[in-house]
């Protein structure tokens, strides 16, 4: 059977995305009944981080545990990574004694060249380029408060970032239409705005982008590796907030996303990520049971 990866929402059908969706809000609800169901015992995932991480690594660390199997946590500092062992080698030796890897990076190239070189399942847990998981957990969340996405708008307020990219292929794998507000050079990947222009709108406010929204979602100014530019972005992105006046031009029925953590006062405002329209704490918590439906989908092979 050929090895299945997550690399991106491209790597799944859309079958398969919403056969997730499904079982995530089913594997809560098992959770919830506090029934052990442990479908991975004695299973093991590598946990390779050279990002820091709280949700990504308490969701998936968590998750293994509750799925009766166990996970171990890999830095570079404490593993041959951090002294230049080839990723390619690495993939070799770690899929040899895994049933599952997940990697937290910078390089999509580098995530890329170990699911190539590895015999079990690679799950994208962060790239520059793409995440995957999350709006997995997004698309639950969602689900769970407005019903299916399909059809729907979404709008994207600020940093053309790696949420940005994963959210412009998501409208083509769950069907919805997004609509994009960023800076002046600071948009997304301009070859996905090609493949997926059919789905995408680009505006030149936030307020041009909330109209009609359903979902508007944002992220910091500046990710992990880009706080040099703090300064220089705090300039570009000053008009790129979400306010309850932008939010306020969006759908009666509208809701709030943010992947977390959240800076009130530069992305988001404080009354609207604290509000009534953000969804973003059970957003947050839906990591956790997207992914456990993800690793069970992967490791098990049950499709």
């Amino acid at each position: 059977m050929t090895t299945r990866h997550l690399l991106t929402l491209m790597d799944l059908s859309k079958k398969e995305l919403n056969q997730i969706i499904n079982r995530a809000k089913e594997l809560k609800e098992i959770k919830n009944r506090g029934e052990i169901f442990e479908p991975l015992k004695n299973r093991v995932l590598g946990m390779i981080f050279e990002k820091s991480s709280t949700r990504t690594r308490v969701s998936f660390e968590a998750g293994m545990i509750q799925l009766g199997g166990g996970a171990i946590f890999l830095s570079p500092k404490d593993t041959q990574l951090g002294r230049g062992e080839p990723i390619e080698d690495t993939a070799k030796v770690l899929s040899s004694m895994l049933d599952c890897i997940m990697i937290r990076t910078f390089s999509h190239d580098m995530v890329e060249t170990l699911a190539a070189h590895s015999t079990v399942p690679v799950i994208n847990g962060l790239t520059d380029f793409a995440h995957p998981c999350q709006v997995l957990a997004d698309m639950q969340t969602y689900s769970e408060h407005r019903g299916n996405i399909s059809g729907k708008i979404v709008s994207w307020v600020g940093d053309g970032n790696n949420m940005c990219n994963s959210y412009i292929i998501a409208a083509e794998q769950f069907d919805f239409n997004l609509k994009i507000a960023c800076p002046e050079g600071y948009g997304p990947n301009h070859h996905l705005l090609d493949e997926h222009k059919e789905r995408i709108s680009l505006c030149s406010t936030p307020a041009e982008a909330a109209e009609n929204s359903d979902l508007i979602v944002t992220d910091v100014w500046a990710s992990m590796g880009q706080e040099e530019e703090q300064r220089q972005r705090e300039i570009a992105f000053k008009d790129y907030q979400v306010t309850k006046e932008i939010m306020s031009i969006a759908n009666k029925n509208a809701v709030f996303m943010h992947c977390l953590p959240a800076h009130r006062g530069e992305e988001v405002s404080a009354e609207v990520i604290d509000g009534e329209q953000s969804i973003v704490w059970d957003e947050a918590e839906n990591r956790l049971h997207a992914q456990k439906a993800l690793l069970e989908f992967l490791i098990t092979g049950n499709q």
